[in-house]
């Protein structure tokens, strides 16, 4: 079991930047991969930044080049930093692990996997990041 607590979201302007950070604990050296999702509300589920099991890390398209994922492995700690913000980047924000071994060899990785098979790994509660024009 591992259990993930999110924090540092909140609200920001247009352009603005936010640190989410997620501590883990439990059996988090037995996972797969670990990230970031987020749903905007009315929307599915999307990945936004995976640290993947071979020690890559994954961003979908749209925040490449504004986010960056960092992992501490002595702390079981992950850091989202967001910069540059827009409207479209408002949404909840999860902190997710793989915990099937499938997500390995997924094409596109535990980014992918973890979002067609949520029932497949650990997630957080989420926190809200809201972005305003």
């Amino acid at each position: 079991q591992v259990a993930l607590q999110e924090s540092g979201g909140g609200s920001v302007q247009s352009g603005g930047s936010l640190t989410l950070s997620c501590a883990a604990s439990g059996s988090a050296s037995r996972t797969y991969c670990m990230g970031w999702f987020r749903q905007p509300q009315g929307k599915t589920r999307e990945g936004v930044a995976v640290s993947e099991s071979d020690g890559s890390t994954t961003y979908t398209d749209s925040v490449k080049g504004r986010f960056k994922l960092t992992t501490d492995n002595t702390k079981n700690l992950l850091t989202l930093e967001m910069n540059s913000l827009e409207t479209e980047d408002k949404a909840m924000y999860f902190c997710a692990t793989c915990a099937s071994h499938a997500a390995r060899k997924f094409s596109g990785g535990g980014l992918r996997f973890l979002a067609l098979y949520p029932e497949t790994g650990y997630w957080g509660q989420g926190t809200q990041v809201t972005v305003s024009p």
